[in-house]
């Protein structure tokens, strides 16, 4: 915790409930992305979207919208996508967003406070940082990270398969 900011309670609950779903669960209060914000000295969760707020609309564009701006922020996305492998997978995935255009010090507050999340959010599959959307503009970018044989995000096809 070099950057002196701390995790608030709530980040660990949101967690959890992402992580462990169960059978019994309404399907649309399920959890899909998180974002949480440093706010006065503590990451806190600054917008939760559960399935129902995304029904109709596609969850990766949906996702990749939120990367915009000039401010920094954590998420956590509940991604659903299938492999020529295993069939249909769902990962959390732990995301950075530090635009080119934010302000320096804000970039480095949110570097310097990333372990302190990470600890709360233990044993993620995945993890990126971003500072351009133009890196993970397209499924198929995005679907490298998640590993070889992505053939689907959210449904619909990554290009190349």
């Amino acid at each position: 915790m070099a950057s002196g900011v701390k995790v608030a309670d709530e980040v660990k609950e949101l967690y959890n409930s992402m992580k462990v779903v169960k059978a019994d669960d309404d399907h649309k209060e399920r959890l899909r992305i998180v974002e949480f914000a440093i706010s006065d000295g503590y990451i806190v969760p600054s917008k939760t979207f559960r399935e129902k707020d995304l029904e109709g609309k596609d969850t990766f564009a949906f996702f990749r919208g939120l990367l915009k701006g000039d401010q920094c922020s954590y998420m956590l996305y509940d991604c659903h996508y299938a492999t020529k492998e295993s069939g249909t997978k769902q990962d959390l995935v732990f995301v950075m967003w530090a635009p080119e255009t934010a302000p320096i010090k804000l970039k480095m507050q949110y570097a310097a406070s990333k372990d302190s999340i990470k600890k709360i959010c233990g044993g993620l599959k995945h993890e990126l940082q971003i500072n351009d959307p133009a890196d993970y503009s397209t499924r198929d970018s995005f679907a490298e990270k998640l590993g070889r044989g992505v053939t689907h995000i959210e449904g619909l096809p990554v290009c190349g398969h």
